[in-house]
């Protein structure tokens, strides 16, 4: 558990450095709107056609019960949480946003967390993982909010066009074609793309710090802290369950249980604003999940270690 807290610490650190810095008088408040473009559009995807660019991809396939471990627990749940609406009564809105917390995970700190426990390797089957997350995770989040909370019907054409404009999915499929094809990347701009990911753990958790509303956590009630028990507690147990049952062990369990035990995408809250989502208590469960994973996600991770992996 220490090496486990240890390993955290400095992810955190930086979280709460960007919560100062949103705060601080000496930056402008017109800063960090930039700033996280810049990590979303470019940073990141050049950590990720780095590390992919030049990783060993000989055991890929192994992957592939990391991949259906991650898809069981976020088909799973956004079922149950189907099934249970009629009982819970949340409104439309309000249900749009619950599901987006449940079954989103923050990226950017799953990659800094997988960066800290396995290095260059870890960043490798993180990005695999964003690959089976991030289309899944989008395609049901469109599809919840416009049924449930505007009048409109989900476009596939629209929703195929947001995926492939995903900077993330866009950066993982280059790095993946470059390595299959044997291309490789060209040491200059191997340089070049190193230095920008080097950058880019750095500027995505300040980014996270700083896009926190505390004073959302007002409005949060029991619906909060409900969602927030079945993002950190519940859906890691079913991940390991299902990693157990599909034979994901070692560092891809690691990351397939580490996702699904992150807090919420804070781009839900741009998603919920835009499609008639209750956007306040997505607000609210983006800070009060991010909060709260820093208790859980080390007990999370302490005990993946302590099965050895």
């Amino acid at each position: 558990m220490i090496s486990v807290l240890l390993a955290l610490a400095p992810v955190f650190a930086i979280i709460v450095l960007g919560i100062w810095l949103r705060q601080a008088t000496f930056l402008d408040a017109g800063f960090w709107r930039p700033a996280e473009q810049l990590t979303y559009f470019v940073l990141f995807p050049a950590l990720l056609v780095s590390t992919l660019g030049t990783a060993d991809l000989g055991g890929l396939g192994e992957v592939l019960p990391m991949v259906g471990a991650i898809w069981v627990a976020i088909i799973g749940m956004t079922v149950a949480l189907v099934l249970a609406r009629p009982t819970t009564g949340p409104s439309g809105p309000k249900f749009s946003s619950v599901v987006q917390g449940v079954i989103r995970q923050n990226s950017y700190i799953g990659l800094a967390v997988a960066a800290a426990f396995y290095g260059d390797g870890g960043v490798a089957a993180a990005a695999v993982a964003l690959v089976a997350i991030v289309p899944l995770a989008n395609v049901i989040s469109v599809a919840v909010i416009t049924h449930y909370a505007s009048s409109g019907t989900p476009s596939v054409r629209g929703i195929l066009g947001q995926l492939a404009r995903n900077p993330l999915i866009v950066g993982v499929i280059l790095g993946l074609a470059l390595n299959l094809s044997g291309i490789g990347i060209p040491i200059v701009f191997d340089s070049v793309l190193r230095i920008l990911g080097n950058a880019a753990l750095a500027f995505g958790l300040l980014a996270v710090g700083a896009a926190l509303d505390l004073d959302s956590l007002r409005a949060s009630g029991r619906v909060a802290a409900v969602t927030c028990g079945l993002k950190l507690v519940v859906m890691p147990a079913i991940t390991l369950a299902a990693c157990l049952a599909f034979g994901a062990v070692g560092m891809l369990g690691f990351i397939a249980v580490m996702f699904n035990g992150l807090p919420t995408a804070t781009n839900s809250y741009i998603l919920a604003r835009q499609l008639g989502g209750d956007a306040t208590l997505m607000a609210g469960l983006i800070t009060l999940q991010t909060a709260l994973s820093a208790i859980t996600l080390p007990l999370v991770l302490g005990g993946l270690t302590a099965l050895g992996w």
